[in-house]
């Protein structure tokens, strides 16, 4: 079983979003047939029959096992992931394409951003266990707790100024045997705990403030 698996495919993202199925999967984290889990996810057995065929159909479970009980063979199964995402590319016609108005300081095109990450990371995995290779992957996640907005204005410039440097001496534009890497940068506000929230309950989504706050710091090149 895979930690994260994305889904690229829409059938299968429409099957996975289903709550039914999606209880199913949450309970074949750990090996079982349809007579095992009908009860756990409310579901007779034929039911949940059911709805394993439509997951195994779209490669959400995996059979391990047919055990034989009497008359009746019983089919073991496990979800293929512990946790799913589902990549744009499942729902193709509506990706969003960062390319199309970038801008630094919006938070839509930051998402964007990340949806290009999951799809084109989706597709690296996809590419690299059909040929049994490592994929080549690098990511930071840090937490930086900014005294002020203008220090986290400071932080942002420096950082860009310091990416667009590093970038300057390593990229190489003639190299023969080069390949190129995709490198995302973002800066955004942690979410608020929920004592946090507690005590400002009308400002959960504010753009920017002048009060000390967290906010998170990632880079991935893949």
């Amino acid at each position: 079983m895979l930690d994260v698996a994305v889904i690229d495919q829409a059938g299968a993202a429409e099957i996975s979003l289903d709550p039914v199925r999606a209880r199913l999967l949450a309970a074949l984290a750990e090996p079982g047939s349809a007579s095992s889990i009908a009860a756990t996810v409310g579901l007779t057995r034929q039911k949940a029959n059911y709805h394993l065929r439509a997951l195994e159909e779209h490669g959400l479970v995996e059979l391990l096992e047919e055990r034989k009980k009497g008359n009746v063979t019983e089919r073991v199964f496990q979800a293929t992931a512990a946790s799913y995402v589902i990549s744009p590319a499942a729902f193709a016609a509506l990706a969003p394409d960062p390319d199309r108005s970038p801008d630094q300081l919006s938070a839509r095109w930051l998402v964007a951003l990340a949806a290009r990450l999951v799809r084109e990371v989706g597709e690296l995995i996809a590419g690299a266990t059909a040929a049994r290779q490592p994929l080549a992957t690098y990511a930071i996640d840090s937490d930086i707790r900014f005294a002020s907005a203008a220090d986290r204005s400071a932080f942002a410039d420096e950082l860009g100024e310091s990416v667009k440097h590093l970038v300057a001496r390593y990229h190489d534009e003639d190299a023969p045997n080069g390949r190129r890497h995709r490198l995302v940068v973002a800066l955004h506000p942690s979410l608020k705990t929920p004592s946090e929230q507690a005590k400002s309950p009308d400002n959960r989504h504010e753009e920017s403030e002048p009060c000390p706050r967290t906010s998170r710091f990632a880079a991935r090149s893949s």
